[in-house]
């Protein structure tokens, strides 16, 4: 019996799904975040049609890539667009040049804005987290593409993705100890699930920087591949050990080349002369991206998603657990004279000032006596205008 009897919607009518404004994404020039269909490719090359990846891109390379609340925005509106698009197969999420992946929240914006509106820093966590709430209930796997430093809060917003490939230059770590915040933007959380405790405290508190290869032996990411190339091949980076598992009875592999590992100046500033100077060619970085998505453009994609929901859940409870105190601290921590306002503006006047940090030991030994703080003891562990 034929069925045209049953009232049925047009077959080729679409619901608009998406919440988020559209022209976040429409910005003429950086800082901002692009969104772009970029077509699947088969493993001969070929081009399938009506399927793509959608990338995502923090655009913002004279400041590290770093993120702007309108750029933030903008990865929740290319998070959510992609995620209501039948055609796309995977989220991919990269920075713009291969010099920084992001290297976290714009300090410029924190420094001179949000010091001192802890009402308004409220309200940006919530846009923040609404990135997370999009991923966590997305059908489509989302890829970090890390061409280069990913650090501080770009770290963290990256962290919310499913799998992570990375060029071997590029390097992961924690600052926000270091300049008066706390990596309580997924890092925290998404660390302590992955890693060991004493590895995720660690890397969330030391501020140490981790290679690519360190990263993939903690279980962080998924696969590092080489982007510098010398005579016409790619070679390792050479700032990194990977030639070796063990030295003396310590793990090796993935540590920077340095003193303590018994390599010697010339060595050290030649390798880092090297990773300077040497031409850069991402196109293993973006055939790992495609082999990914490939991969995941041949399995059924329901099945694809309730899988990512149910894993996705060990990360989503550790951040969900969190979530309430994190967004006051963030308003507290934001107040005058205190660490945010210190760490922030030092690092935000180190052109006038000549560095980027306040005197840490001077504050606490001023806390040790009793200071209270304010303004005075601000100014005194300020640095100072150079002459």
């Amino acid at each position: 019996m034929a069925l045209d009897w049953i009232p049925r919607a047009p077959k080729d009518m679409k619901q608009v799904h998406q919440i988020c404004s559209e022209e976040r994404l429409q910005r003429a020039e950086p800082p901002r975040t692009t969104y772009e269909l970029k077509p699947l490719f088969d493993p001969e090359g070929k081009e399938v049609k009506n399927l793509y990846t959608a990338w995502v891109t923090l655009d913002n390379e004279k400041m590290g890539n770093s993120y702007t609340l309108d750029m933030l925005a903008g990865v929740a509106c290319a998070f959510d667009k992609a995620s209501h698009d039948p055609s796309v197969v995977a989220i991919v999420l990269t920075g713009k040049g291969d010099r920084f992946f992001c290297t976290g929240g714009n300090v410029k914006e924190y420094a001179e804005y949000y010091v001192g509106r802890p009402m308004s820093c409220q309200e940006y966590m919530t846009v923040y987290w609404h990135i997370f709430d999009i991923v966590w209930y997305s059908p489509k796997p989302v890829i970090r593409r890390v061409q280069g430093m990913s650090i501080g809060g770009g770290e963290e917003v990256s962290g919310v993705c499913d799998l992570t490939v990375a060029a071997d230059t590029a390097s992961f770590g924690q600052v926000g100890p270091k300049h008066g915040s706390t990596a309580m933007g997924g890092a925290c959380q998404f660390k302590s699930v992955i890693m060991t405790p004493e590895d995720a405290i660690w890397n969330t508190t030391s501020c140490e920087q981790w290679s690519a290869y360190k990263m993939l032996r903690k279980n962080y990411i998924l696969k590092v591949v080489p982007i510098l190339k010398k005579d016409g091949e790619f070679i390792r980076n050479p700032e990194v050990i990977t030639d070796k598992w063990l030295d003396g009875g310590e793990i090796a592999y993935g540590e920077f080349k340095s003193k303590d590992q018994g390599y010697g100046d010339e060595e050290i500033r030649a390798a880092s002369e090297m990773v300077k100077k040497l031409p850069r060619d991402a196109s293993l970085l973006d055939k790992a991206v495609n082999d990914l998505t490939w991969m995941y453009a041949n399995l059924y994609p329901q099945q694809v998603g309730l899988s990512l929901g149910m894993v996705r859940a060990q990360k989503k409870v550790a951040y969900e657990r969190t979530k309430a105190e994190i967004i006051w601290w963030w308003a507290a921590n934001a107040l005058p004279y205190g660490e945010f306002d210190m760490g922030m503006s030092a690092f935000n006047t180190s052109k006038i000032t000549g560095t980027r940090d306040a005197d840490v030991i001077k504050y606490r030994q001023m806390l040790a006596q009793g200071h209270p703080m304010g303004a005075e003891l601000y100014e005194a562990v300020m640095p100072k205008p150079k002459q």
